[in-house]
Order: structure tokens, then sequence, then C-alpha cells
């Protein structure tokens, strides 16, 4: 329970704030991808530079979320959220200036750092300042803002990138963050989360693993699978990987209990998070460039073509969520995570140095669709995989391996990339896509599987759902939010 102390503002100013801060946040996901191209030209760089500067953004923001939301709950949601918006604006400014590819990749990984702190805390402060009455509307504002932002990413940057500089998907951030320090000092009321515990050895061992495993994966193709220092980070990450989940299982309040995936729906659900932004991830990474390098659009024209994909979700969402409330989450998950699996699939067939864009419109439609029916109907079946007072632990672990599932497609898809092709030229580019949208393809329909091995909704209510044990939620229920992001 949150205990809201000096309330200021009223609960338009919040919606205003947390919508506009979770907009700047959900935008750096995918605003670099169009801006690559010019990014590489500029500031040179190989592929695996390329995959750091999306990579480091999302790793830290994936490994840091859920302690940045128990950082808030404890030292106070305003505060924090203050701080890591302060961070996030630096940082932006400090990519903006960035002089090489180097000090582009560690502003982005401290952008993350920011994000991982404001970003949950949006829906947190949001929910302390709206009467309950009113929430299901905040909330869906909320939502379709953040789904504004992953939906018009590519264009944006595109856009920033052609008509001024690509330093400006970095510089938009500055005034917005700017604007909102003062209205959220002013306007925000300060709340606090009941027993809020911070799990250091816990993001410790979750952030040294996932960094030595994507580190590994972008790092093999261009030294070599069993270089030492390629060796060592797979090895030293599995092996950090292997004690977090121990430290899951014995500790008394870890930041990820590992008794949540004896529960087939919770374990099912976030595999299936994890493997659908692997493949999503990686594939548009790849085809903003392809788009670019290979087909010859401008970062607009590449933008504007990829928002059958990544634009879809704002049309079909609602339907999705009223499909999802008559038949079930499962099914509509499940048909989404099958549909794309098939664009992709598509794509990879139909991929060529000559392709028309009428060719490749059926894949991005088809994936695009997918997309839309995955994510609403997913934040549902996470929320129900657990009780109620475990629902803001469920939330900010399936948003953290769907981030982590992000770097991971990118660093796999882009190891699969250089083994098979490459730069070079338009031929070998095309020969290193094709296979990589193939295994994309691949991931997202063990995604579907995974879905469908989950309990149905009539037996999951004959079973319980996990162990007992009350867990402290570190954030509220409404968290699911966050799927849209």
């Amino acid at each position: 329970m949150s205990q809201q102390t000096a309330r200021r503002g009223g609960a338009t100013w919040a919606l205003v704030i947390t919508s506009v801060a979770g907009f700047m946040a959900a935008l750096d996901n995918l605003v670099v991808t169009t801006a690559l191209p010019s990014i590489r030209k500029d500031l040179g760089g190989a592929l695996d530079d390329l995959e750091w500067t999306v990579s480091a953004y999302t790793l830290t923001f994936a490994v840091l979320l859920m302690f940045g939301a128990a950082l808030g709950d404890r030292f106070g949601r305003r505060r924090l959220f203050l701080v890591g918006l302060s961070v996030f604006t630096g940082a932006s400014a400090a990519a903006a200036m960035a002089p090489g590819i180097d000090s582009l990749i560690a502003a982005r990984a401290v952008q993350g750092v920011g994000a991982a702190i404001m970003m949950p805390l949006t829906l947190t402060l949001l929910t302390a300042a709206v009467p309950a009455a009113r929430r299901g509307m905040a909330y869906g504002i909320w939502g379709a803002v953040n789904g504004l932002a992953v939906a018009s990413g590519p264009l944006i940057g595109g856009s920033l990138t052609e008509h001024v500089s690509w330093h400006w998907i970095f510089w938009l951030n500055v005034p917005l963050g700017l604007a909102l320090l003062p209205l959220a000092r002013l306007r925000l009321a300060e709340s606090h989360g009941a027993g809020a515990r911070l799990d250091i050895p816990g993001t410790l061992l979750a952030s040294g693993g996932l960094f030595g495993i994507v580190y590994g994966l972008v790092r093999g193709p261009a030294d070599g699978w069993t270089s030492p220092v390629v060796l060592t980070g797979l090895l030293a990450g599995a092996a950090l990987l292997t004690a977090f989940v121990l430290h899951g299982i014995r500790a008394k309040n870890p930041m990820l209990p590992m008794r949540l995936f004896r529960s087939r729906a919770f374990a099912g659900i976030n595999a299936a998070s994890l493997l659908m932004f692997l493949g999503m991830f990686g594939s548009i990474f790849l085809l903003s460039q392809y788009m670019q390098g290979v087909l010859g659009y401008s970062p607009t024209e590449a933008g504007l073509r990829m928002l059958p994909w990544t634009g879809m979700p704002m049309l079909v969402a609602p339907i999705a969520g009223y499909l999802s409330d008559r038949v079930g989450g499962r099914p509509v998950v499940a048909t989404g995570l099958f549909l794309q699996a098939v664009g992709l699939a598509y794509y990879a067939v139909v991929v060529a140095a000559d392709v028309s864009y009428a060719e490749q419109l059926p894949a991005l439609i088809i994936s695009g669709i997918g997309m839309s029916l995955y994510f609403a109907p997913a934040s549902k079946l996470v929320m129900s995989s657990v009780r109620p007072h475990e629902q803001g632990i469920a939330s900010g672990a399936n948003n953290a391996l769907r981030e982590v599932g992000g770097a991971l497609g990118i660093a796999v898809m882009s190891s699969i990339f250089s083994a098979q092709g490459g730069y070079e030229t338009a031929k070998t580019f095309v020969d290193g896509l094709r296979p990589a949208l193939v295994v994309g393809s691949a991931m997202v329909a063990l995604a579907g599987v995974a879905v469908l091995l989950i309990p149905s909704a009539r037996r999951a209510a004959r079973s319980e759902t996990v162990a007992e044990g009350p867990v402290p939620a570190l954030t509220p229920a409404p968290a699911l939010e966050t799927a849209s992001h």
C-alpha cells in the first residue's frame, strides 16, 4: 500500500507528467533503429558497435527496472522519479554530443539507468494522484501515449535523421526533460511503498550475468567463438545467471522469487514474452538497415514503411482486448504470436536486393497484426498468473524479461547475420538477413508454443497459482500497463 503525503497537484498534472515521461523512455527503444546507418557513417564502428548502441539502453533498463521501483518505494517515488528523469535527460544530452561511437554507447547505457528508475514510478505516481473511479481512463491514456511512442519511434528517428541530424533523436529529450523536472517537483505528490526491500546482490548477479552473455554474443562473430574474451563472457555470464537463480530460490526477499515459476501460467507467458521480443527486436534492428542500405529508402521513407508493423497496435489492440474478454487471453496471444512468426517467415522468403515495397507489405501487415494481438492479452495473462499481492513484482519481472529478450535478439540475430553475410554488398546483406529472419520467426513460433502450454482459465481456477508465502509488491497492479512499452 502507498501512503501519500503532501498532495501538491491534481490528477490532470500527474497524467500529463507521467505520460510524457513514459513517452520519452518508450520512444528511445526504437527511435535509434532508423538512424543507425547515419550514425555508422558519422561515427564509424562495426556491426557490434551498432548492436551496443541499441542494447546498452535495453540491457541497463531491463536489469535495473525492478530495482528502480524498489528504490522509489523506499526513498520516495517523486524523489526517485526526479533522479531518474535528471539522469535520463543528462544522458540524452551526452548522447547527442557524443564525439565517437564508444561515448555514444556509454551515454545510452546511462540513459537506460535513468529510464529504469523513472519508468516504473510513472504508474505508481499516477495511481497516487488519480481517484480510483477514474484510474481506468487514466491508465488507458497513459498506455496509449506509450504505444504511440513505440509506433512512431522509427518514423520520428528517420525524420529527424534525414531533415535535421541524428543527434536530434537525443536532443529531443532534453527540452522535454527540463520542462518536466520543475513540474514534477511542484505538481506531483510524494508517496512511499510499505516494506520496500532492496535486493542488491540479486541486481548485481542479474546485471553481470546478462552483460556477460550479451557481450559474448556480440563479440563472437568478430573475435571468434573460441576466443578467450568471448568464452569468458559467455561462461561467466552463465555462471552469474545460475547464481541469480539460486539466489532467487534461497534468499528471503529476492528481486525475482523463483517460486513464481512453479506456476505454468507465469513460466509460460514469461518465456513467450522473452522469445517474442527476441524475434521482434532483432528483426526490426536488421530490417531498418536493410530498407536504407540495400533498398535505398531515406530514413523517413524507411520509418514510414515500417508503420504497418510498428503502428498496427494502435488499430488492432482494442479488438485484441475485446477478443481476450470474450474467449480468453491464451488463444488470442497464441494466434498473435503465430501470425507474427508467419510474417517474419514470409519476409525471409521475399527478401531480395531489389524487392518492391508491395511485396514486403503483406509481411509487415501480418507481423503488425500478430504483435497487436499479443500486447494487451499478454498483460492480462501475466496478472492472472499470480496472486493479487504479487502482481506488482510479476509485472516488473515480465517487463524486464521483455527488455532482456530485445537485447538478446539483437545480439543473436546479428551474430547469424555476420556469420552468413555482411555489409559489403546488397547481396551479402540479404544473404545474412534471410537466415536471421528465419531464426526470428522460429523464436516467435516457440513463444506461441509456450503460450499453448499455459493451463486454460478454467483449469487454472481449480489449482493454486503459486506456492504459499506473501511477497510485497514493488509496484501496484496497474503496472501491467507498461506492457505497451
